[in-house]
């Protein structure tokens, strides 16, 4: 069975900065790789959602409705629901990502 892997409106904005971020501090095809890799996670997830680990700052909290994947440095935060996953956060793992998961997922549970 094929998920169907849909963008929160937070995290299409994420992919928007990374990319015009990239774009202007490296490159504009940097920005396109980095892109597409990401879009290929997307894919894997349409296959095996299920594979994604708890992020640490949730799970330490006991909260285990959001799983994540990696492009390092970015982390794809997600959650699985019937054959829909939502993906809530794409970010550089090494932001405060206690903080932004406070603000960003908390809120949305």
């Amino acid at each position: 069975m094929a998920f169907t892997v849909l963008l929160t409106e937070d995290a299409a904005v994420d992919l928007e900065d990374i990319y015009s971020y990239i774009s202007k501090h490296d490159s504009p095809q940097k920005a396109e790789y980095v892109l597409d890799q990401i879009e290929s996670k997307f894919v894997s997830l349409r296959k095996m959602p299920e594979r994604g680990v708890y992020p640490k700052e949730l799970s330490d909290l006991g909260i285990r409705d959001y799983r994540e994947i990696f492009f390092k440095p970015y982390r794809i935060i997600y959650r699985v629901n019937g054959d829909n996953v939502y993906v809530y956060l794409i970010v550089d793992g090494r932001r405060d990502m206690q903080t932004l998961l406070q603000r960003r997922l908390l809120g949305a549970l």
